[in-house]
């Protein structure tokens, strides 16, 4: 009788734990988020860390504000700020083969991207972030979020493409440059939201 309390001991603990662990492939959707999207955390830091002081979520919203800016600046063509935004060794690296082993879509450095965005008419439509947050190290920030994006294009289109992303900026001399940009998943296509007049 006992060895077989002995037995059975194990398996009822496997059972309980596996129980407890979130359903892989379980879509799920973030409170005020997007299906499958990231849960928010308290004040744009990810779950899970401590609630951010009220230091550092001027620091989380400040950081937040110029990643914005950057990307406003993508779609508008405002080379000037971009010029002063990115970091001297910028790197942008589209599309998320690189997690499977192969070879990512393309590898912008920072002239590369200025050239890029510099062209009229200007490469997008729209570049819109959703689902960011921000994690601190001090002066050194990681943003993981989505941007949802139409490319310009003569072909009418009821469609977006998002990619979900991973940032890196540093405060340098008082100022938040932009290091770099990895797609970890995507592009993908999206129809829009045909509820909605406007785009997403």
């Amino acid at each position: 009788m006992r060895a077989r309390l002995m037995l059975l001991l194990p398996l009822v603990l496997v059972s309980s734990v596996s129980a407890q662990q979130p359903q892989t492939g379980a879509r799920t959707t973030a409170p005020g988020g997007v299906p499958g999207g990231v849960p928010p955390g308290i004040g744009g830091a990810p779950p899970g860390v401590p609630a951010p002081s009220p230091a550092e979520a001027a620091t989380i919203a400040a950081v937040m504000a110029f990643e914005k800016k950057c990307d406003d600046a993508a779609v508008s063509g405002d080379v000037a700020f971009l010029e002063r935004a990115l970091s001297k060794d910028f790197v942008m690296t589209h599309g998320d083969a690189w997690t499977t082993g192969g070879v990512p879509l393309k590898v912008d450095t920072k002239a590369s991207w200025l050239e890029y965005v510099a062209k009229q008419p200007g490469p997008y439509v729209y570049r819109r972030l959703d689902s960011v947050q921000v994690e601190l190290h001090g002066d050194f920030a990681l943003t993981i979020g989505r941007y949802k994006y139409l490319p310009r294009s003569t072909r009418p289109t009821t469609s977006h493409l998002y990619v979900w992303f991973e940032r890196a900026y540093v405060k340098h001399n008082g100022e938040w440059q932009f290091l770099s940009h990895r797609t970890v998943k995507g592009p993908v296509r999206e129809d829009d939201d045909p509820k909605s007049n406007s785009t997403p």
